[in-house]
């Protein structure tokens, strides 16, 4: 590794002690160490490859993957309880420093933080922005409409564990 460093596609904070971005590569593992990271948290249904494996272990970072397909027309569709799952993990702050990542940091990256915007109230124009934003120029109606349609409440978030900015 050299000293510059260099942040994963689609690299951004989310809020205090979430991150996202696209699938972290070798030449990102200088960058990902300055985050003092707690955990990450994978999208993707595939195993990750060793090299990130080595570095999640020797930096002492949790791995929480949830696989969640992408949302593809006409037969795949990001399941409910996926995100669910992967939001209350978002939402215990024992995780927290945490990096979200799915391939890109575009489509199911997008959905769970659009899902994590709903938990903090903000309104569904605000979450399309934000959304889009990240996804162009390949941003999906089945998205946006799977965000406007996740109940919240089937989300658990464990009150002596909540991070401070959840009201």
């Amino acid at each position: 590794m050299d000293d510059i460093l260099r942040p994963p596609e689609n690299f951004a904070m989310v809020c205090s002690g979430i991150f996202r971005s696209g699938f972290p590569a070798e030449k990102n593992l200088g960058f990902l160490k300055t985050l003092n990271l707690r955990a990450v948290l994978p999208l993707v249904p595939e195993e990750l490859p060793d090299i990130l494996l080595s570095f999640y272990k020797e930096n002492n970072i949790a791995v929480l993957q949830v696989g969640v397909p992408g949302n593809k027309e006409p037969f795949v569709d990001i399941p409910d309880d996926k995100i669910a799952e992967a939001l209350e993990k978002l939402l215990d702050a024992r995780n927290h420093p945490v990096l979200i990542h799915c391939n890109k940091g575009k489509h199911r990256t997008g959905c769970l933080v659009g899902c994590l915007r709903k938990v903090q109230k903000w309104s569904h124009a605000s979450i399309c922005d934000e959304y889009h934003r990240y996804a162009q120029p390949k941003a999906r109606a089945l998205d946006q409409q799977f965000i406007e349609l996740f109940d919240i409440s089937a989300v658990r978030v464990l009150p002596p564990h909540r991070p401070a900015w959840l009201l």
